[in-house]
């Protein structure tokens, strides 16, 4: 980021855009004081927050980061939030009862005591935010707070920091790539371009309506669009190539989270996974990938997909799975392991043995695809959220598996890399290569999905999901969205 000349007044509400890897981020970072440690070494020109270094006043601003994971430092909920509040001094007896209105607020209605280590992403996401608004800043700063919840989620999260926003005056930042959401509840937009600077600065009418067209070429989300809407698939014979029945599962032996689901994945159809935070839907990802063992019931790969191996994924070797199940985390650092993009994206084949002109050619055409070849060289922690995700699934595709696992695939993109990374996907179903998708990106599911699967939160079976778009009826748990006979 660069050549950014901005001010913001006390008390605004702005949605700040831009395309990925435009410095959104960064720009949180620097206002929260946590950019490039105590002092500006890293910084050109000046960034004040009351008029002083935004070091020099920490706690005055309150952030939520990119990566939930990142914020997490208790053991338990109630203590998490407490956290914050416990280093700005503020007297015991007040701290609890800020504790649960910040959760409340959030809708995140579980014991003090609940392990953190047991929340789901969007429940951690919940956690970042209710940790911030019991301390209730001056200036309030969200990385993609809604990114990994679901709808019901969104709203709650949008109005509980709008509330706190309207109670105590304090100025709100927001960053977040799906702007029909926070439109609402803001004042002022600002885009910040590419090659630096502020493409767009105004209301929220004005920047949407008179810039679209400048905004859309610069791959910024317009409200209620689409970037791309795939074709459908081919909706003759199924070719099953991972089956499920009366199957359990859940990451802690003997506490399941889900029971009896009866699910088909087919080769050469996406199938996306959706259902409120909390229900299992990473868990069922990570068992269908063959990384987690059931709990209970069957789970068998068709011979088409074990290729002479025994049926059940999670007894294959790693090098195993590379050919057969590629997975992509819901946090793109856990997949990370080497020191740059171009290392990163050569583990899976070096682990195959490929030859160094195949190796090559293969990562030149993944860093070209999802535009990443001007970052090759770079270290993969040093990223934004929307480059690490399509680096997490580029690593994914490395190795060309017949079966793709994604974990919110959509994760911080802007809609020139959604649109590259869905017809990226799309491109492999057309290839044969059979998709599950953990999503909460409805445009996704309604654009690029084939088939839905939908989660219920009380911990039965897994129930099928109708469409808005479409008639659906389904006999199995898996609703056929574009066009094709339920099952």
């Amino acid at each position: 980021m660069q050549n950014l000349d901005l001010e913001i007044g006390p008390g605004e509400r702005v949605l700040l855009l831009g395309a990925s890897g435009a410095g959104k981020s960064t720009l949180l970072h620097g206002l929260a004081g946590v950019l490039g440690g105590d002092d500006d070494g890293e910084t050109l020109g000046e960034l004040l927050v009351d008029g002083r270094h935004p070091a020099a006043i920490r706690g005055r601003a309150g952030l939520v980061l990119q990566d939930p994971d990142a914020q997490v430092v208790m053991a338990r909920v109630g203590d998490d939030v407490a956290f914050g509040l416990e280093n700005l001094g503020v007297a015991r007896d007040e701290i609890w009862p800020r504790v649960r209105e910040a959760l409340d607020a959030v809708g995140l209605s579980l014991p003090l005591e609940h392990a953190t280590a047991e929340l789901s992403g969007g429940q951690r996401q919940r956690l970042a935010l209710a940790g911030v608004l019991a301390m209730r800043p001056g200036l309030i700063l969200l990385d993609e707070p809604t990114a990994n919840l679901d709808p019901e989620g969104v709203r709650e999260v949008r109005d509980a920091v709008a509330a706190v926003a309207a109670e105590t005056g304090a100025t709100l930042v927001v960053v977040e790539h799906r702007v029909s959401t926070w439109i609402p509840v803001v004042d002022r937009v600002v885009v910040l371009g590419s090659e630096g600077g502020v493409l767009a600065d105004g209301s929220p009418s004005d920047v949407l309506a008179e810039r679209a067209d400048e905004l859309r070429a610069a791959g910024v989300w317009l409200p209620d669009e689409v970037p791309w809407r795939a074709p459908a698939a081919d909706i003759g014979p199924r070719h099953p190539l991972l089956e499920s029945s009366a199957l359990d599962i859940g990451r802690v032996a003997g506490v399941p989270v889900q029971l009896g689901i009866d699910l088909q994945v087919d080769a050469g159809r996406v199938l996306a996974i959706s259902g409120p935070n909390g229900v299992g839907k990473s868990t069922l990802a990570l068992t269908l990938a063959g990384l987690l063992t059931p709990q209970g019931g069957r789970l068998a790969a068709s011979d088409r997909l074990a290729q002479g191996l025994r049926a059940e994924p999670w007894r294959w070797r790693s090098r195993e799975l590379l050919t057969r199940i590629g997975t992509v985390f819901q946090s793109p650092e856990h997949q990370f392991l080497t020191g740059s993009v171009r290392a990163e994206l050569e583990v899976g084949p070096r682990a195959l043995k490929l030859g160094e002109g195949e190796r090559r050619a293969r990562v030149d055409e993944l860093l070209d695809a999802l535009r990443l070849d001007h970052l090759a060289g770079a270290n993969p922690f040093t990223l934004s959220g929307g480059e690490k995700r399509r680096l997490s699934v580029a690593t994914a595709i490395a190795t060309r598996p017949r079966l793709l696992v994604l974990d919110e695939p959509t994760f911080g993109q802007d809609a020139a890399t959604w649109r590259e990374l869905a017809k990226l996907l799309v491109g492999l179903r057309d290839d044969g290569v059979a998709l599950v998708a953990v999503t909460h990106d409805e445009v996704f599911v309604d654009a690029i999905a084939d088939d839905r699967f939908e989660l219920r939160p009380h911990g039965g079976a897994a129930s099928p999901a109708a469409s808005a778009a479409a008639d659906t009826t389904a006999t199995s748990g898996v609703a056929d969205r574009r066009g094709g006979a339920a099952r």
